[in-house]
């Protein structure tokens, strides 16, 4: 057990709050305008984090804090012999053991599955594929027929459930393969775009055992991922201040694969760390 002085774990957490601010600030300020962002509220909204909560700084299993730590009064905290305080890993694992379980296996079987880059990120067309009720309050860049031919004109290749669900129901026979919550450890791989934003998610359901620095890491790399999702989606965000990557072009094709593949190899390093999180707490 590593134990850190009151003064270097002062230090991280005011780090960990003033980083986690960079994200949260100017979502909390739209929030109390009452005013939406059809980019970035998606980390918001769909990951149903607190901004509170992204404040919060973990130490991360195996580590425990000296002195008047805030943690203390904290669930999943305990204190120790020594008087230091550190993640109860025991009780957390008592009340999470299975979902852990579950998490840890599917990013071990996406760590070891090829990763694939020839989507394009047509996960987006397709949910928006024939109908007149788009996902998001935004002009598409094609006009809604223009946007029906993208999809026509290629195969629809999405490995990632959590996409393919929000599919309309003319896309889904599209997909060259059928998918399923059973079968997503089957299909998930590391180049995914989603495969790669959702390790925030995971990191998020780990808690305590997650050290505050590796959760912002998380959501510093779906924060990069969704802005690459949405400016190769077929809505027009140039009134937001995104860019376009044309994926219906060559060119467009060849910067989103280009884009996508730094996400991956990003997201394969913090992969690896949740998995080793996950490793040092017992999690089987």
């Amino acid at each position: 057990m590593q134990v850190l002085d009151e003064s270097t774990w002062r230090a991280r957490a005011a780090a960990h709050d003033a980083r986690a601010g960079e994200f949260t600030r100017d979502h909390l300020a739209r929030r109390a305008r009452g005013e939406k962002h059809p980019v970035f509220d998606f980390l918001f909204d769909y990951y149903p984090v607190r901004p509170s909560h992204l404040h919060r700084w973990h130490p991360g299993v195996g580590v425990a804090l000296a002195g008047d730590a805030p943690q203390r009064g904290w669930r999943d905290y305990t204190e120790l012999d020594d008087g230091t305080v550190a993640a109860d890993v025991g009780g957390f694992l008592a009340r999470h053991g299975r979902a852990l379980s579950r998490i840890r296996h599917l990013l071990e079987a996406t760590a070891a599955r090829p990763a694939h880059f020839d989507c394009f990120g047509l996960h987006e067309w397709a949910m928006v594929y024939r109908t007149d009720r788009p996902r998001h309050d935004l002009p598409l860049r094609l006009g809604a027929q223009g946007t029906d031919e993208v999809v026509e004109s290629h195969q629809l290749r999405c490995t990632h459930f959590d996409a393919f669900r929000f599919f309309t129901e003319p896309a889904r026979p599209l997909n060259i393969t059928p998918l399923t919550r059973a079968d997503q450890p089957e299909r998930e791989q590391c180049g995914c775009l989603h495969a790669t934003m959702d390790l925030y998610k995971w990191a998020w359901k780990m808690g305590p055992l997650v050290p505050g620095e590796l959760w912002l890491d998380t959501l510093d790399l779906a924060w990069r991922a969704r802005v690459l999702d949405m400016e190769a989606s077929p809505y027009d965000c140039r009134g937001l201040g995104f860019g376009v990557v044309a994926v219906e072009t060559t060119e467009g094709k060849a910067e989103y694969v280009a884009r996508q593949r730094e996400l991956a190899a990003e997201g394969r390093t913090l992969r690896s760390r949740l998995v080793a999180v996950l490793e040092a707490a017992g999690a089987r």
